[in-house]
């Protein structure tokens, strides 16, 4: 049994020590919690409590960030999934949870499709957030914004994955107020 264990920790550092270190660099990744221009304030703020990160580039209009780090520094050994999901705990960390990072989208962006729900009671930054929450979580939704000045929600949708209806329904289960 004990021969066992070690021929399996044995392969399992072989394995790992095959995995070549992921090189220092920019990294693009997509932004969840930029529904606002005005938050990219709040976005950099979170980034400066993060300074093995350097924060390149933002991007509304595609909701991604661009940032430079080194990989094999910070996570050493890690895959680059792995690595993903540890920048994104950072950010989720620094930013009390209202920013956080997934990988770009796969769908080209003239194959989505804009929805923009009219919704009352957007009246603050706080109640933006809870509907873009809402809707962001929808499968299929690959961008949305929320703005209160403009009392509505914007998405780009995956049509193969998801719909108005299904967007307007998730928001009306949270108490969010949409028109037509």
């Amino acid at each position: 049994m004990r021969t066992a264990l070690c021929v399996i920790l044995f392969a399992a550092g072989v394995v790992a020590a095959q995995t070549p270190p992921l090189p220092a660099g920019p990294y693009t990744y997509r932004v969840v919690g930029l529904f606002s221009k005005e938050r990219e304030a709040d976005l950099r703020a979170a980034f400066a409590e993060l300074p093995e990160f350097k924060l390149t580039k933002v991007d509304f209009d595609d909701a991604e960030v661009t940032i430079e780090f080194a990989p094999a520094k910070l996570f050493p050994g890690q895959k680059a999934e792995r690595v993903a999901e540890l920048v994104n705990d950072r950010v989720r960390q620094a930013s009390g949870h209202t920013f956080g990072l997934k990988p770009r989208r796969t769908v080209p962006r003239e194959k989505l499709q804009r929805v923009v729900i009219p919704a009352a009671g957007l009246d603050c930054k706080a109640c933006c957030l809870a509907a873009y929450e809402i809707v962001a979580a929808v499968d299929g939704v690959e961008q949305a914004t929320a703005s209160f000045k403009d009392g509505r929600i914007t998405a780009l949708i995956d049509t193969a994955r998801t719909d108005r209806a299904k967007l307007e329904e998730a928001l009306t289960k949270r108490g969010v107020k949409v028109g037509k």
